[in-house]
């Protein structure tokens, strides 16, 4: 990060250890991904088997888990690897957070041990790409309302239904699946080349079009008994996941907010307007200031729900706080970004339409602005607003 962005010091408060992940994923982008990020996304085409390939080698891959070839980082380690990922694009991002956070977090905490073993390690190196499918196409901020249905036949399972908006689901190995039973919802490990599933790539994206999106369509297909996660249990099994994920987030926006404020102070200080340079006028100087106020302050509670979680105290509704301010502020820093840079601020020779394209979807999934403000407003009142 620019020196001049540490307003307020930030770096001496991250251990060495800490700080050389972070700058060993900061290297990977600037070598492997800022080459070539513009035209991944004007072509809507991204390498994500090959870069989750790279990804694993440096163990980002289920970072923060433990065992069967998982890294066992800190929390907040994992939140700086999301932070340099996001810098660079939320789809990469993405990739690592679905990967890890959602895929394998959920077969590592709810899986038997064969199924750990059978998908972690491979995953953990990404030559197993996993994906995870709750949102349907009629039911995304209200996954209680599911359709997908799981019903036992013998000793089979039969799923029928279908996900939308399933990042990783074209290029997946195993989809981890929830689906409602005569029991409530529960979740499968589904290998995608099981019968009856069909994963289809989502284009005409307008966002994240350096991610891979897909459908997944669920016809009868017929799965052992040993495929059903033994320990997911009911909606929270899938909200605890979806938690994993949005921690993540936290960290990833600050990194997209970053790289536009990097992206438009080197550009205000260069560009000469009225025979100055436009990063001398009062009212940049003014905006470029309060940006890096914000920016900052997104950073600081990003380290403290780290550090909350590396203490086992972080709550789910601390994790939303961190969500619904750091990605709209974010959004709000790429808009203004923009305002300086002019024109200039559309092209795809900078990075900062992309990141603000990107953040718009950020901004809803994981769980809407409206939704987190509910979280909050349910903690604070004790009455939940939902219904």
């Amino acid at each position: 990060m620019t020196a001049a962005l540490d307003l307020l010091d930030l770096d001496p408060s991250l251990s060495e250890e800490e700080r050389q992940i972070r700058d060993v994923v900061r290297q990977l982008v600037d070598d492997r991904v800022r080459p070539h990020v513009a035209d991944w996304y004007e072509d809507g085409k991204v390498p994500a088997r090959e870069l989750a390939r790279e990804f694993g080698k440096l163990g980002l891959l289920g970072m923060h888990l433990t065992g069967y070839g998982c890294a066992g980082a800190s929390a907040v380690a994992y939140g700086l690897a999301c932070q340099e990922l996001e810098a660079g694009d939320s789809g990469l991002r993405s990739l690592v957070s679905v990967q890890g956070s959602l895929a394998m977090y959920a077969i590592w905490r709810y899986g038997s041990e064969e199924q750990k073993r059978r998908w972690l390690p491979s995953m953990a190196t990404g030559e197993a790409i996993g994906c995870f499918g709750l949102t349907e196409p009629d039911h995304g901020s209200d996954p209680a309302s599911m359709a997908t249905r799981a019903r036992r036949d013998g000793d089979d399972w039969v799923l029928t239904g279908g996900k939308m908006w399933i990042t990783n689901a074209p290029i997946a190995d195993v989809a981890v699946i929830w689906a409602r039973t005569d029991e409530g919802v529960r979740g499968f490990a589904v290998p995608i080349d099981t019968p009856g599933v069909t994963a289809r790539e989502i284009r005409r994206k307008m966002s994240l079009r350096a991610s891979v999106t897909g459908e997944i369509v669920l016809d009868d297909v017929r799965l052992p008994a040993d495929a059903q996660l033994p320990e997911a249990v009911g909606l929270k099994a899938p909200l605890s996941c979806l938690t994993e994920a949005r921690y993540g987030i936290v960290w990833g926006a600050v990194g997209a907010a970053r790289d536009c404020l990097e992206t438009t102070l080197a550009y205000a200080t260069n560009r000469t307007q009225f025979g100055r340079p436009l990063a001398g006028f009062q009212l940049t100087q003014a905006k470029l200031a309060d940006m890096a106020v914000e920016l900052v302050k997104g950073q600081l509670l990003a380290l403290h729900l780290g550090r909350l979680a590396d203490a086992r105290r972080l709550r789910p509704e601390q994790v939303s706080v961190g969500k619904l301010n750091n990605v709209r502020e974010a959004l709000a820093i790429a808009r203004q970004c923009r305002t300086i840079l002019g024109a200039n601020g559309v092209s795809g020779e900078y990075p900062v339409m992309r990141h603000a394209n990107n953040l718009e979807s950020v901004l809803t999934y994981e769980g809407t602005s409206e939704i987190h403000q509910l979280v909050i407003g349910q903690r604070l009142t004790g009455l939940s607003a939902f219904a």
